[in-house]
């Protein structure tokens, strides 16, 4: 019961929930396909499957040949290396190479707050570029390396080579003891005075030859003291922690000191060597002693080289923690996880930055969140609850990390950032990268520049650029390679950024903050350029003309826009669906050979960045019989941590960004367009069509349209995940659910289409049914899916009204026919949707590791992933239905805020009334009366087995909203809910009210996309079902005994007539009756006194019993129900007939019944807090994991919330 695809759109949804029945080409031949061809090209994906952070420890040392391998461009000396046979020299030079990249990378985590001060310095790897003959390593992987080999040789009593073999068995000891043995040689030899006194060289080299000597006799356990080794590492961290300083006369002197300290040590307690060998040079070097000659001058370490060796040594000599849980945080963890699992991927081999394919990103902009502004963090919701003070909550370490990159104690609040405006600014900066804003995508995707000039920069130096002034032996140095100005020239060659904010010109006239700031991320990223409409009012002939221009800006010098190109327009650019005619006006200023369409809800990181070049080059390779044209690449979803229904969201867009793209690209071939990271071949679409669509309606899920286009015009769509892009998506049910029918109507939208009739068309047998099934089919099915639930309860229903299925059952009997019974009593105990969570888990095993999926499924599993996936099935088929039947989809914007308020009840019914709460209803009315009136022999156990689906099903659609709602089950803000819901629904409105302050103005709302005849005639007829009831119950009555005539099925009307003349006489406009208010309060008053006496005596003089009443109840509330749809169909005739009134009571009264009905149970369990405390638990389970508060978070720092 999940849904781990999407199709159709921006953001559409192909994948699977729990049903009845299901599509037979989709079990058969997708769900096969899917597990067969995803699991077997999944390990080809994703080589190593690195899945944690003790996993990427271990095989670190790889990542610099792999990274040489795959993103480095191939150099000729690296080769030759290798056949000559010099694998150290090879890896060194590697490590070499990789260094900056790796560095430049880790500066960016820091810069971005995810990781310390001290998680970088341990993180960077040296330049390698030294003349000790091994490579160097971070420092978070030989981390207490060094006391763990001391303790090691300290208590061993074996030889020499089981001590080794002991050591051995962890690379990174080695390395650690290794690098201390090479290094502290080359310190000492390197600050031994040399001017005519050669005797301290003299000392380092006899020691190190008797070190060497006594490794090749095997004696080197014999020949020195373990025991003193602690001694020997306190002496040498004395003097490094000395030399890492600046040079006085008093640290000279003290480092003086620390080197005879050392000499003494060495040769009284260490060394046991016989010293006859080579007696008159111990006899020199003690005379020297003796006479204070020896060390008495130092060459203090002003080399950057070298002080950075003693600062690493330093280091490798006093950091007892292990760094294995280094970095803490789990967001750099994953990104460097991913980051170095992608070497490993089948992927081009990268051209020069010279050489690559130019390229644009694209980015369509409105009017959302540019840059959040300081009243805007700070501003309290009703619960007390800043976006600042959430994202502090949310994010504790990243605030602490943020504060240290400033200069600020992290106990600081931020009112006391006012008094700097830079730190102001910063702050806003901080909190605007962790939301959904324009200023987090154009960070992201200004990495690609400066992934750019890094690449170009270090591949002038291996060159040596006679332009830029660089020699070949300047490999790894990139201190300002982004001010360097042939680097930035040709990266501005190979990338454009184009945002095409499409009323920025109306914006700054209105002197908007998103134009403010908008200029501001101009001013900060160069390379920056924004598109917009530009409207000008001009005289013509004497009339006031409205001319439409097309403008490039960048930001100039001064930070003013400076106009790059204009184009004046035939008129307003507008005519279709607001996003792709953004982007076809703005398609022009963008350049090169591709362009990668990107959302602003997305982000990008500098380590993917370095990719692109690889990326661009899929454009040659062979796919097929026709080269690439749209370049699929993998998303990952940054909103996966806040709530479980954000965490629902990401793992089904997981599953479908990794297996379910993988086989509809490979082996099917019809992988559309589906988001906005996926990169097109520029040329061949803006000579076919362009990348947008707009016609409007039909067009309103405008990307997937850009994948028929391409698909139809003969072109190869791919898909890569060794290259991901982030993507935020909707976090709140709410969000969800208008996001989700934006893309149920896109859908039903594209049936009509002529784009999907051609591919049918024109696609062979297997692709077109592959093509059905991943697109328009699914909804389709999903639709069915439902239909089947309804066929299901209605022909229960009728067989229990009717008798037929007692005398089914009784023949059976009869006839010992228990095959009959077995099909009547159908029921799938094993949900057919269970088929289509198997890739979910089976992608989740790829990416993550067994134990990791099952954890996290059985994790899904108590927060309810399976009610929030039910729910979204209704979702799906009433907007995808309600489009198939009557067209007119609409854009729902679902907002990208954060969400952690409490929704009101009346919000909630307003939004899932007709979609959920209506069809959930009629489910359980079914199933009372097959309750009531269905044969069951084995009793309540076998009508709970034959129903407990159907009634998981309408329990999802009604409580859903409520389940996954922030403080849903809150005594005070039920109350409050009541309070303000039954204001909703008794305001009477009028012109100009909207439906979110009057239930009048919504239920108009609701009917208004009933405008055609058929549309009215197929609700009549959808309407029809619902006098099944009364016709069936009124002959279950005991007044009526066995009388099966029509008489009582006319007498039920009458009845039925009588009830709403009394209802008609009740809810008498006190308006209209206000000179004779008396006479119609006694009219109301005799009317009920008739009315429950009348009803007193039918029950105590005829055969009518209470059940009969309570049978009735349950008989005319759907022939109610039926007749008030009917008459909403066809509202205008009704109004013509003036008794729109007396309709739109009968309606007031039923959702006045069904919000009742479904509000007592909220009620009931907000009488009890372990409820609200168990739901907190449940929807921010994710976030208690990384050590959340959630509950300060709803409680905020309200002073009201301890009262």
């Amino acid at each position: 019961m999940y849904s781990p695809r999407r199709v159709g759109g921006d953001e559409s949804h192909i994948g699977g929930l729990g049903g009845k029945f299901c599509s037979l080409y989709g079990l058969v031949q997708f769900f096969p396909h899917e597990l067969v061809f995803g699991v077997e090209l999944g390990p080809k994906s994703i080589s190593l499957s690195i899945r944690s952070l003790d996993a990427m420890h271990k095989r670190f040392e790889r990542f610099p040949e792999a990274f040489m391998n795959s993103l480095h461009v191939p150099l000729r000396t690296r080769a030759s290396l290798l056949s000559s046979g010099l694998v150290l020299e090879r890896n060194k030079a590697d490590a070499a190479r990789f260094a900056p990249f790796w560095n430049e990378i880790v500066k960016n985590l820091r810069e971005e707050d995810y990781i310390t001060n001290l998680e970088m310095e341990q993180l960077l790897i040296p330049k390698n570029s030294g003349s000790l003959p091994l490579v160097q390593w971070p420092l978070f992987l030989l981390a207490s390396k060094i006391f763990l080999a001391k303790d090691i040789a300290v208590e061993s009593k074996d030889s020499q080579d089981e001590l080794w073999d002991r050591i051995s068995r962890d690379d990174y000891m080695i390395y650690a003891v290794e690098e201390c043995y090479y290094a502290i040689k080359f310190v000492l030899t390197s600050i031994l005075d040399d001017e005519g006194n050669d005797e301290g060289k003299k000392w380092v080299e006899r020691i190190y030859e008797d070190i060497r000597g006594s490794i090749t006799k095997r004696s080197i356990n014999v020949d020195i003291d373990m025991n003193k080794l602690p001694l020997v590492i306190q002496k040498v961290t004395a003097l490094m922690g000395i030399l890492k300083k600046e040079h006085t006369p008093e640290l000279e002197t003290g480092a003086v000191k620390a080197i005879q300290d050392l000499y003494d040590v060495l040769r009284l307690d260490v060394l046991r060597f016989n010293l006859g060998a080579h007696i008159d040079t111990w006899n020199t070097l003690l005379k020297a002693r003796n006479e204070g000659r020896l060390f008495s001058k130092l060459k203090w370490p002003r080399d950057a080289e070298l002080k950075e060796l003693i600062k690493r040594l330093y280091s490798l000599l006093t950091i007892k923690e292990s760094a294995a849980n280094i970095p803490k945080n789990l967001e750099a963890r994953r990104r460097l996880e991913f980051f170095t699992n992608s070497l490993f991927m089948e992927m081009p081999v990268a051209r020069p930055v010279r050489e690559m394919l130019s390229f644009s990103v694209f980015t369509p902009y409105y009017s959302e969140t540019v840059l959040y502004s300081m009243p805007e963090l700070l501003k309290k919701n009703e619960d007390g609850i800043s976006i600042l003070f959430y994202l502090q909550k949310i994010y504790p370490d990243e605030w602490k990390n943020f504060l240290a990159r400033i200069g600020r104690d992290e106990n600081i609040s931020e009112k006391e950032l006012n008094d700097n405006p830079n730190d102001i600014l910063e702050l806003r900066f901080w909190a605007s990268y962790r939301g959904q804003t324009l200023a987090r995508t154009v960070r992201g995707m200004m990495y690609y520049r400066k992934a750019l000039m890094l690449q170009s920069y270090l591949e002038g130096m291996i060159t040596g650029d006679t332009e830029a002034g660089t020699t070949p032996n300047e490999t790894t140095d990139t201190q300002g390679f982004d001010l360097s100005p042939e680097s930035r020239a040709h990266a501005d060659l190979k990338f454009t950024y184009v945002v095409t904010c499409q009323i920025y010109g109306k914006q700054k006239e209105e002197q908007k903050p998103e134009a403010a700031d908008i200029a501001l991320l101009m001013q900060r990223n160069e390379a920056l350029r924004v598109a917009f409409i530009d409207e000008v009012e001009t005289l013509k002939d004497g009339k006031v003309n409205k001319e439409y221009i097309s403008k490039l800006v960048k930001a100039d010098i001064n930070g003013k826009d400076k106009e790059i190109y204009s184009i004046k327009l035939p008129g307003n650019p507008k005519l279709g669906e607001g996003k792709p005619e953004n982007q076809n006006h703005a398609i022009v200023f963008t350049r090169g050979n591709a362009v990668q369409t990107i959302d602003m809800n997305q982000d990008n990181y500098f380590e993917e960045a370095l990719k692109v070049r690889n990326l661009l080059e899929e454009f040659f390779q062979d796919y097929g019989i026709r080269l690439p044209t749209i370049l699929g690449v993998r998303e990952h979803v940054f909103t996966g941590s806040v709530s479980s229904l954000a965490s629902f969201m990401s793992n089904q867009e997981a599953s479908f960004v990794t297996m379910g793209q993988r086989v509809l690209a490979n082996p099917l071939k019809v992988r559309m367009h589906y988001g906005h990271p996926d990169v097109f071949d520029r040329i061949f679409h803006i000579t076919r069509g362009g990348i947008s669509k707009a016609s409007r309606v039909i067009n309103i899920s405008e990307d997937i349209f850009a994948g028929f286009n391409s698909t139809l015009r003969q072109g190869n769509i791919t898909h890569h995940e060794y290259i991901q892009v982030g993507k935020g998506r909707d976090v709140g049910l709410n969000q969800i659910a208008l996001f989700e029918g934006k893309v149920a109507g896109g859908n039903g939208e594209q049936v009509l289409s002529r784009d999907v009739y051609r591919l049918g068309q024109l696609f062979d047998f297997f692709r077109m049914l592959s093509f059905y099934f991943t697109t328009v089919g699914y909804y389709f099915c999903t639709m069915l899916t439902v239909l089947s639930v309804y066929a299901f309860l209605y022909g229960k229903a009728y067989l229990a009204l009717s008798g037929v299925g007692a005398t089914i059952q009784d023949r059976a009997n009869i006839l010992e026919n228990t095959a009959l019974s077995a099909a009547l009593n159908a029921q799938f105990l094993f949900q057919i949707g269970v088929f289509t969570a198997v890739p979910m888990i089976l992608g989740f095993i790829l990416e993550q590791g067994f134990l990791r999926a099952v954890v996290g499924f059985v994790t899904m599993q108590f927060q309810l992933c399976t009610v929030f996936f039910t729910f979204s099935l209704g979702t799906r088929t009433h907007y995808f239905g309600r489009t198939i039947l009557h067209g007119g989809a609409k854009y729902h914007a679902t907002g990208r805020g954060f969400v952690v308020k409490h929704i009101k009840f009346t919000e909630n019914y307003r939004l899932y009334s007709r979609s959920h709460f209506v069809k959930g209803m009629e489910i359980v009315l079914l199933l009372v009366v097959y309750a009531a009136y269905g044969y069951n022999e084995g009793g309540a156990l076998s009508y709970i087995l034959l129903t407990v689906s159907s009634w998981f099903l309408a329990i999802s659609w009604l409580f859903a909203p409520y389940l996954f709602n922030p403080a849903g089950f809150e005594w005070q803000k039920t109350v409050e809910d009541f309070r303000d819901w039954t204001n909703w629904l008794l305001y009477r409105g009028g012109i100009g009210v909207k439906g979110e302050e009057s239930w009048e103005a919504w239920w108009d709302e609701e009917l208004a996309h009933i405008r055609t005849f058929g549309g009215r005639v197929m609700e009549t007829i959808l309407s029809l079902r619902f006098f099944i009831f009364q016709y069936g119950i009124v002959y279950k009555l005991d007044v009526q005994g066995t009388n099966t005539s029509l008489t009582v099925y006319g007498f039920s009307w009458v009845a039925f007539a009588v009830i709403l003349l009394l209802f008609k006489v009740f809810t008498f406009s006190q308006k209209i009756s206000v000179n004779f208010q008396l006479l119609l309060r006694f009219v109301q008053g005799l009317s009920f006194l008739l009315a429950v006496a009348g009803l007193a005596a039918a029950v105590v003089l005829t055969e009518l019993t209470v059940t009969d009443v309570f049978a009735c109840i349950l008989a005319f509330i759907p022939t109610g129900w039926g007749i008030l749809s009917i008459a909403a169909a066809w509202k205008p005739l009704i109004k013509k007939m003036g008794m729109w009134k007396s309709f739109r009571s009968v309606a007031r009264l039923f959702d006045a019944g069904m919000g009742v009905l479904i509000f007592i149970p909220i009620a009931l369990f907000s009488w009890f807090p372990f409820i609200s405390t168990f739901q907190t638990r449940l929807m921010f389970n994710q976030a208690f994991s990384r050590g959340l508060e959630i509950s300060l978070i709803l409680a905020g720092n309200n002073p009201n919330t301890g009262l």
